[in-house]
């Protein structure tokens, strides 16, 4: 394995996760809750996607997977082809990435300005399957492209059965609590997996979360369409485990905009749609547990990667909505200091 990878690698290791947990003040429904999230826009990119991309990176650069003369090739749906673009540039690698074309200009502009080739894929070819297939193609006819393949590497989940899960874990026995729950959107399932595996021995509950809008979980295949760019990509991906997991959480696609929304202009806090959409279902697996809940969530990734979607437009409010009946309060913040 070559030193230089292996020190940009480090240098790399330095920058990403270690996010604050937040504790957000609420109420709803005449109770008050508080919901403990972990704040992955700091991470380099914006995203939580850059734990699972450094993670894969450096097991391929220390199996020999990856040398100088990789190329990176994945299908995304957007953070995590910017991740491996930031993350791949760093090393002095290529990077190829295939995406949907109706996935946000904002994340394919960063993608390209982190010097990665960007290639849209339209409906008619497939969409994001179709972005699957062109990648495994590259992969079978030139042997310097390394896949990252996030839907199915097991490094996807170890980067949070070692790095996110552990974290939370630390950061609420610091204020002397214990976690009781823990629910995210599953894109890859590599978030729900990993924290799983570290969350559930301790008898907390971990969901899965999707849109009721599109319940490609519940269904096992596409139904409908959503507007929470980043999970339930049409299919079930391979690391998901249902039957290793609780009971799946929906949320509306129209309320997560509008939580997120409200989490902006009443707390402060940049956050894309899917962190909109884990506050509302940490929020509901609060409500079911009861009195002494600890439900944990991540907020995934940071509003500035969609300007020009729905988040940044009037979203109407529907009668099965959860967001208007929220009032938020306040957030405390907490690193772990090792040193107590």
């Amino acid at each position: 394995m070559s030193d230089e990878l292996r020190a940009r690698c480090r240098a790399l290791k330095a920058l990403v996760g270690n996010t604050p947990l937040l504790g957000i003040r609420c109420t709803w429904g005449g109770r008050a809750y508080t919901i403990h999230a972990k704040l992955e826009t700091l991470n380099p990119t914006g995203s939580v996607k850059d734990r699972m991309a450094l993670q894969i990176l450096e097991e391929a650069i220390e199996s020999g997977a990856i040398d100088e003369e990789s190329t990176i090739v994945e299908a995304t749906s957007g953070n995590t082809g910017i991740a491996f673009a930031s993350l791949g540039r760093a090393l002095g690698l290529a990077v190829r990435i295939y995406m949907p074309d109706w996935m946000s200009r904002e994340r394919k502009q960063l993608m390209a300005s982190f010097g990665a080739d960007v290639v849209d894929i339209t409906k008619d070819e497939g969409g994001f399957l179709g972005s699957i297939r062109r990648a495994r193609e590259d992969g079978a006819s030139d042997p310097h492209v390394f896949l990252p393949s996030q839907f199915e590497n097991p490094a996807n989940a170890r980067a949070h059965s070692q790095g996110t899960g552990p974290e939370i874990l630390r950061q609420l026995e610091d204020q002397g609590l214990r976690p009781t729950g823990f629910v995210a959107g599953v894109g890859t399932g590599g978030t729900v997996m990993g924290v799983a595996e570290v969350f559930r021995p301790m008898g907390a509950t971990v969901h899965p979360l999707e849109p009721s809008n599109s319940p490609t979980l519940r269904t096992g295949h596409r139904v409908g369409a959503h507007r929470i760019q980043g999970i339930s990509d049409e299919f079930i991906p391979e690391l998901l485990r249902l039957d290793e997991l609780d009971s799946i959480v929906d949320v509306d696609d129209g309320d997560a905009i509008l939580m997120a929304q409200k989490l902006s202009s009443v707390l402060g806090l940049g956050l894309g749609i899917s962190s909109g959409a884990n506050f509302l279902g940490a929020l509901q697996v609060a409500r079911e547990q009861g009195e002494g809940a600890v439900v944990a969530t991540v907020f995934a990734d940071s509003n500035k990667k969609y300007l020009s979607t729905d988040l940044f437009r009037e979203e109407s409010i529907q009668s099965d909505h959860i967001t208007p009946d929220v009032e938020l309060l306040s957030f405390s913040a907490r690193r772990h200091d090792p040193r107590g």
